[in-house]
């Protein structure tokens, strides 16, 4: 994957230029679902289902299939395929081929069978599976639900790093520790973020920030570290004015709650924990292997953050949204290019690595949530098992899924909201201690 990225940006000595606009297709033009075999074709959602389930497939693929589909009554020529798809860029017939192959595998198919998509020698492909089209008009992808009005404002940490906060909602307050990615403002028109925002403003005074380096807040700082992103905390907590309040740490934002609960045990009523780690990727390789990948997924990210095809990105978002849709992919990568820069990336991620809280966990005192999806990528369910392991009287509770962020789709999200609901309705211990 990483040389089909660069061959697409390079010229090569197999390339050629593409005649036509370097935008991406527009295919709604009607018929927006294309149904063949066991698979559906989702125009509008950008999405692929086979066999009842959504299959993750990168933009080009998708593109690819869909004008292979749409065409089906004629023979495709690879010039058409290239010009459609890559517009004006430089690239090689070997880029093409790895997404026909690509598609091919998506679509339960092969270059040897080619029960769906046929090669023609020396012309281009086919599309040859009997499909039915249908004009249909799914609900909007982004819920319809009002959002809160917020109020952003900023307060300084103590390094003079200027920090963006915002306050969403009314009644008891909720803290969320920053994690990757956010933009306060951004953030309320996302289809990641948006369903989180609306259902937690509607329960609670939800307080959120972006962290330094990133979104609204200073991108040009003095430190990037873990000691930093506590005390932004802090910085934050104490602009807001907060005595005592339940906090939520996702993923990193997991690690640095942690830290701040025993940091601040008089302050912290609940913590709730979810797709959160104890140690970081380099923190818990255990072999050469795991250290040379650790490191070389940090070295990409400064080389190739930047880079306006989404290929090396997508590494993180099916990292966060194994199960996303085509639209939740791009609304997830357009999130990471507004949120911070390739230089920023790779100070985040080569931070994250590093991380550890092993010893912290066992001090935590707060009654404690953890939740994390079963099947999310790269053994983050067993983490969070340790988690439960060490940190004292807190309570693991699996999801049913393998996205690291929940999509509002997923199954899993009202668990997730029904339980969270369920554990912060419990009393808060000090609060019931000092009652008596």
């Amino acid at each position: 994957m990483i040389d089909e990225a660069i061959d697409e940006q390079t010229r090569l000595p197999m390339g050629r230029p593409r005649s036509s606009g370097g935008t991406r297709p527009r295919w709604q033009t009607g018929v927006v679902v294309y149904v063949f075999g066991d698979c559906r074709l989702d125009l509008r959602r950008y999405e692929l289902q086979r066999g009842g389930e959504v299959r993750p497939i990168e933009p080009q693929v998708f593109d690819v299939l869909v004008l292979l589909v749409r065409e089906r009554d004629r023979v495709v020529t690879k010039e058409e395929l290239l010009d459609t798809v890559w517009g004006d860029r430089f690239v090689s017939e070997s880029a093409l081929t790895s997404r026909i192959k690509a598609a091919r595998q998506a679509i339960g198919d092969d270059g040897k069978a080619q029960r769906l998509v046929r090669t023609v020698h020396g012309r281009g492909y086919q599309f040859v599976a009997d499909v039915t089209e249908l004009d249909e008009h799914p609900s909007p992808s982004l819920s319809t639900d009002p959002l809160p009005e917020q109020e952003i404002r900023f307060c300084t940490a103590d390094d003079g790093t200027r920090l963006a906060y915002a306050t969403m909602g009314s009644g008891r307050p909720l803290v969320k520790a920053a994690n990757w990615l956010s933009h306060l403002d951004y953030d309320r028109q996302s289809v990641v973020w948006r369903h989180w925002l609306i259902e937690l403003a509607r329960r609670f005074r939800l307080v959120r920030y972006d962290e330094r380096g990133c979104g609204l807040s200073d991108w040009v700082v003095p430190e990037f570290s873990f000691e930093a992103w506590v005390r932004d905390l802090e910085a934050v907590v104490d602009a807001v004015g907060l005595e005592r309040f339940p906090l939520l740490g996702i993923s990193q934002g997991g690690p640095v709650a942690i830290a701040y609960a025993v940091r601040n045990p008089e302050r912290v009523s609940h913590l709730v924990l979810l797709g959160s780690f104890a140690q970081g990727r380099r923190a818990r390789a255990t072999t050469p292997e795991d250290h040379e990948l650790v490191d070389a997924r940090i070295q990409m990210t400064r080389v190739a953050w930047g880079r306006p095809d989404p290929q090396y990105r997508q590494m993180f978002v099916s990292r966060f949204l194994p199960e996303g849709t085509q639209e939740e992919w791009r609304v997830f990568d357009e999130l990471q290019q507004r949120s911070t820069s390739a230089e920023n990336a790779w100070r985040f991620v080569r931070e994250f690595g590093d991380i550890d809280v092993r010893d912290l966990a066992s001090r935590v005192r707060a009654p404690t949530l953890i939740a994390c999806a079963r099947r999310e990528p790269e053994r983050t369910f067993e983490q969070s098992r340790l988690l439960a392991t060490l940190i004292p009287g807190s309570r693991l509770f699996p999801l049913d899924s393998c996205n690291h962020l929940l999509p509002e789709r997923d199954p899993a999200w009202p668990a997730f909201l029904h339980e969270l609901d369920r554990f912060l309705a419990a009393p808060d211990p000090v609060a019931a201690a000092e009652q008596r």
